[in-house]
């Protein structure tokens, strides 16, 4: 739908995207949309849809920044009157990684653990950490989260505005919005879109004083060698999530020369499939032979030389392997992405029936 009406310029049926992945019969909830914007014209856009649907039905979503581990230990350490270096100290003892809670950092942290039983101060601080831990502590306003309730927003969420009465924003975070039946809308400003657009404008300046024919950005060639010249020297700073220090060193052991290769590393440059980046980097080389688990699964993983990296490929396989719909497919895809065992076991046991029963 957005490709027919213009909203984006990308094929679907070109790289495989599945309608199913955003709307089905099956689906559960609502999908969201999310549209990037030069930074410049973001503002613009929520304006016009505050005045194209009306104030009271247009809202930004509110986010709320919890007492996090390392967090709530200085807050109670400051309100009890506790001094600086003891709360300097507790927290930089709790390990550092994201999710950390007090009670696994007291398991994995023997020093942590000894320090609060050798102190009574630190043990007074522990204590009502322990029970503060994870509340809200602060409200602020999602990056992009835009959500449109088709009649007065109030009939779905409460709403929160800031001391003058402006920044309206709805008391429901991001998955509460999406419970109470809103769509949500990520209309996101990015810096890059801006110096594209800047970039264009420059070139075409030049070009217009030269007599020559402009720049379509619309149809360069994707698959242009020179692009990945650049690309394998990660010449990329300011182009859109390939500009980090990580993405560049990645993008030098992959040596994209398609854009499906672009595609990938996007794909790959995660927590968890970043697990998976040796084994892509050997495949495309040919260091390693290309494995594809099952002959009847080349087709939906030749262009990842194997590896299994989308959404997309874990819908199809679903399909291909146990006859899934691409509908049941989703809730699969939905169960993984929220790690919920007793969904995963469920799953589990539908993929293994359709497996057996599937004699195609």
């Amino acid at each position: 739908m957005a490709y027919s009406l213009g909203i984006t310029d990308l094929d679907p049926i070109e790289y495989n995207l599945l309608f199913e992945r955003f709307l089905n019969p099956e689906r559960v909830s609502l999908p969201d949309f999310d549209i990037d914007f030069c930074m410049d014209g973001r503002d613009r856009v929520i304006q016009h849809v505050t005045e194209r649907y009306g104030y009271e039905s247009v809202s930004q979503i509110i986010t709320f920044g919890t007492m996090a581990a390392k967090a709530v230990v200085r807050d109670v350490a400051r309100v009890q009157g506790k001094s600086y270096g003891l709360a300097d100290k507790l927290s930089k003892l709790i390990p550092f990684e994201p999710g950390m809670t007090l009670t696994r950092a007291m398991e994995e942290e023997p020093l942590l653990s000894e320090f609060v039983r050798a102190s009574d101060e630190a043990e007074e601080i522990m204590e009502m950490a322990f029970k503060l831990e994870g509340l809200a502590r602060n409200v602020g306003r999602h990056a992009g989260g835009v959500v449109i309730a088709p009649t007065r927003l109030t009939d779905f969420s409460p709403t929160y505005s800031d001391e003058s009465g402006g920044g309206l924003m709805t008391q429901f975070d991001m998955n509460d919005v999406e419970q109470a039946g809103l769509v949500k809308f990520d209309f996101l400003g990015l810096r890059t879109l801006t110096i594209i657009d800047n970039a264009v404008k420059s070139i075409n300046q030049r070009l217009t004083l030269a007599g020559e024919p402009l720049v379509d950005i619309d149809t360069l060639f994707l698959e242009d060698p020179a692009i990945y010249q650049d690309l394998q020297s990660a010449k990329t700073t300011a182009v859109f999530q390939l500009e980090s220090r990580g993405m560049k060193d990645l993008m030098k052991r992959v040596k994209p020369n398609r854009f499906a290769d672009i595609v990938a590393l996007v794909a790959l440059f995660r927590p968890g499939p970043l697990q998976l980046a040796d084994d892509f980097i050997r495949r495309k080389h040919g260091l390693d032979e290309v494995d594809y688990l099952h002959p009847s699964l080349k087709e939906v993983l030749q262009d990842t030389y194997g590896v299994m990296l989308y959404q997309e490929q874990v819908m199809q396989i679903a399909q291909v392997l146990a006859d899934y719909t691409l509908g049941d497919a989703d809730l699969l895809r939905r169960a993984m992405g929220k790690k919920k065992p007793e969904e995963m076991a469920k799953q589990r046991q539908a993929f293994v029936d359709g497996a057996m029963n599937n004699t195609s």
